[in-house]
């Protein structure tokens, strides 16, 4: 592998997952953020003796071999564009974009200019959904008939643009995406996305509870999705209280068997906070085997030195992750059923 220099564009909580997984394979990191926040990060960590520096834009991306984007979603395509103008492979957080188009539109640019884009869908990378995939297409199960995956968090208040779905894509887009990009990656393409959502996802619009059993600031929602397969998956997400714990599942039934996974029967994460967050607010991160942060880096950085090398995530599977949010969005807002004829490849 040639020598790693990444440029990390970012300095919140998921910037400090992914240097971390970048400084374990010895690369040299240059990162660049708004304010003085870069500079905070960087004299961090090179107080404990890791090679990271603060930068400009332009003198980061004169350094380094790839770019990796942490930064807000609705900055992901202009950010990205730019760096890959600038021939530079470009790792990107989650979800590409709000818009398909957008989407898109990074992809081809990629494309077209010999570079990799790569989502970062690190749930992919989590022991206990990388081996339920497996064991799925391994037919252990049989032919699959209903999947259920459910992701609960108290909701994100650290950055005011999570709580602007004009911003995030709320619910749908910023964290129910994990569970629709898995359950497509399991089940296979999907023709049809049913959604609903309760709660004002605007955090600002947020009225005052009144004593309801769902206060105004929680957030419920639910998507169905029909697989060209015939089989289906449900998706539940809950934004909850600051007292709400981090905890996702799993229901895979098929023909020949059934597999589950809850996080909190059986932990595989932790949560890693940053600053003056509550005790469960922060980005998941698991202490039973290496980082899935680390492996999913890992595996995009082996790929920029062989072409033979397929990451487990693609450039079109971050097309697709937004392209069901954004239908999900879209079932939501009119309460019907949102058709997927045509399968993007």
């Amino acid at each position: 592998m040639s020598p790693l220099h990444i440029g990390l564009l970012g300095a919140g909580a998921i910037a400090r997952s992914h240097l971390d997984g970048w400084l374990e394979l010895g690369a040299t990191v240059s990162v660049h953020s708004r304010g003085d926040s870069a500079e905070k990060l960087a004299a961090e960590y090179a107080a404990l003796g890791h090679d990271v520096t603060a930068t400009t834009l332009d003198e980061l991306l004169a350094r380094c071999r790839a770019v990796d984007l942490c930064t807000p979603t609705a900055t992901h395509k202009d950010l990205a564009l730019t760096a890959i103008a600038a021939g530079k492979h470009v790792v990107c957080e989650k979800p590409l974009a709000l818009t398909v188009a957008d989407a898109r539109e990074m992809v081809a640019a990629a494309e077209a200019a010999g570079v990799r884009l790569q989502p970062a869908h690190v749930v992919r990378y989590f022991p206990a959904y990388a081996a339920m995939r497996q064991t799925v297409h391994q037919r252990e199960l049989g032919d699959l008939a209903v999947l259920r995956f459910t992701r609960s968090s108290a909701r994100p208040r650290w950055a005011p643009w999570l709580g602007d779905p004009a911003q995030s894509g709320g619910v749908l887009m910023d964290f129910m995406l994990h569970d629709l990009d898995i359950a497509r990656w399991t089940a296979g393409d999907v023709v049809r996305v049913h959604a609903l959502t309760r709660g004002t996802e605007r955090l600002a619009d947020a009225p005052a509870g009144h004593g309801t059993d769902t206060p105004a600031e929680v957030v419920t929602a639910t998507v169905v999705l029909t697989h060209a397969s015939g089989a289906l998956t449900h998706v539940s997400g809950l934004w909850g209280l600051p007292s709400q714990p981090f905890r996702t599942t799993f229901h895979i039934a098929g023909s020949d068997g059934v597999l589950r996974h809850d996080s909190a029967a059986a932990p595989g994460f932790r949560i890693t906070a940053q600053d003056a967050r509550a005790a469960q607010d922060g980005i998941p991160s698991t202490p039973m085997t290496e980082s899935p942060y680390l492996s999913q880096l890992r595996e995009f950085a082996a790929a920029w030195d062989d072409a033979t090398v397929t990451p487990r995530v693609t450039a079109q599977d971050g097309v697709e992750a937004v392209r069901l949010a954004c239908a999900a969005i879209e079932s939501s807002r009119t309460g019907r059923a949102v058709e997927l004829k045509e399968v993007t490849r």
